[in-house]
């Protein structure tokens, strides 16, 4: 698939609205063996001060936000953007109540429409692999930061829903046993990836796993992903039998988590 069709499929299908991304939020959010919740989690990692000039790139319907209204520090000057206008919506709805304290705006993570060391924090949270000339981006997020400012990345590890994989592959041939391209951007090349802009760069991971004991979610995440497209009803029908047999002879299906937050600064 080309970067323009990633892209296309990434703006109108996948992403269009949070729908896909509620269905796998779902699953981690019933699921999830950690005691601290994932945005919590991230927002603890972050250095924020009174008066904060903040920019999430890739914000998606501004969970990050919407859990963490309780410890945003006074006079922060909120940016959060997303190449999607259904995400960006999604957001405003759930932060209604406190839209006040946020702006919006449809951005592009490759040119983004700010000044030089516009602000002090910038955020991608999940949002990198998606961007198909990183180079362009990081150049552009070093760009509007300040020169004491932070960059903070969260992705995946390889390792990262291995289990789903494999059930998709069981009853999708289709996929193949793709290992993740090498041009991704995840917990073991991100590093490499970012030290050509920052000169410190620190990796922090989060544990967690899932431990999933109904069918139905587990189905819901596998059709929020590229499998729905091509998919038949058979095969859906085999992906169910195989989940039930799991879960009957085991009581549990427990799935790998690896994901974490990169910290990068000069």
């Amino acid at each position: 698939m080309s970067d323009l069709s990633g892209q296309q499929y990434l703006l109108n299908e996948q992403y269009k609205d949070a729908s896909n991304l509620n269905a796998r939020i779902q699953l981690h959010q019933r699921f999830s063996t950690s005691k601290t919740d994932w945005h919590r989690w991230v927002f603890e990692q972050f250095a924020l001060t009174a008066g904060s000039r903040i920019l999430e790139l890739g914000s998606g319907p501004g969970h990050l936000w919407q859990k963490n209204l309780d410890r945003i520090p006074p006079r922060c000057q909120i940016m959060l953007s997303d190449f999607s206008e259904g995400m960006l919506q999604e957001a405003k709805n759930n932060l209604a109540e406190s839209a006040a304290r946020f702006s919006f705006q449809v951005v592009d993570a490759q040119s983004i429409p700010h000044e030089d060391a516009s602000f002090d924090v910038v955020i991608a949270d999940h949002m990198l692999y998606h961007v198909p000339e990183r180079a362009r981006a990081f150049s552009e997020i070093r760009r509007v930061l300040q020169p004491q400012g932070r960059f903070y990345a969260a992705t995946n590890g390889e390792a990262h829903l291995q289990e789903i994989r494999d059930l998709v592959q069981r009853c999708f041939p289709f996929s193949g046993n793709r290992k993740r391209s090498e041009n991704s951007f995840s917990l073991e090349n991100g590093a490499a990836q970012l030290a050509p802009w920052f000169s410190h760069v620190e990796m922090r991971r989060y544990e967690d796993a899932l431990v999933v004991t109904e069918v139905e979610p587990l189905v819901a995440f596998i059709l929020s992903t590229r499998a729905k497209r091509v998919l038949t009803e058979e095969q859906l029908h085999r992906l169910r039998e195989i989940v039930t047999q799991e879960l009957a002879q085991r009581g549990s299906i427990t799935i790998t988590k690896a994901t974490g937050l990169f910290v990068a600064y000069n």
